[in-house]
């Protein structure tokens, strides 16, 4: 069974950076899909950033321009960098390989 955990969670305030890490156990890494969703108190989780095997990318359309997904297959970890933070951002996020289940998730709150 694959593990995930992420990192790099926090508090930061409106217009600042993030970095999340996720590390995955296995060796199907290389070979799967990886995307981070988010999930807001009260909200239903949302898939925020997905980046396939061979690397090509998608995101949803608040976070375009803004949030950066990528990964080391070296290394078995995916990142997302998330600038121009805003407080709609707040969310527990979650890494997940695709076709498995979700990681504990990291807590990110963005202060007006």
């Amino acid at each position: 069974q694959v593990q995930l955990v992420e990192s790099g969670g926090g508090l930061v305030q409106a217009g600042g950076s993030l970095r999340l890490s996720c590390a995955a156990s296995g060796s199907m890494f290389g070979t799967r899909a990886m995307a981070w969703y988010r999930q807001a108190p009260g909200k239903q989780r949302e898939l925020v950033a997905m980046i396939t095997s061979l690397g090509a990318t998608n995101y949803r359309d608040s976070v375009k321009g803004r949030f950066t997904i990528s990964r080391d297959n070296a290394k078995n970890t995916v990142y997302l960098q998330m600038n121009t933070l805003k407080p709609e951002d707040t969310a527990v996020y979650y890494c997940n390989m695709v076709g498995s289940g979700l990681g504990q998730g990291t807590q990110v709150t963005v202060s007006s």
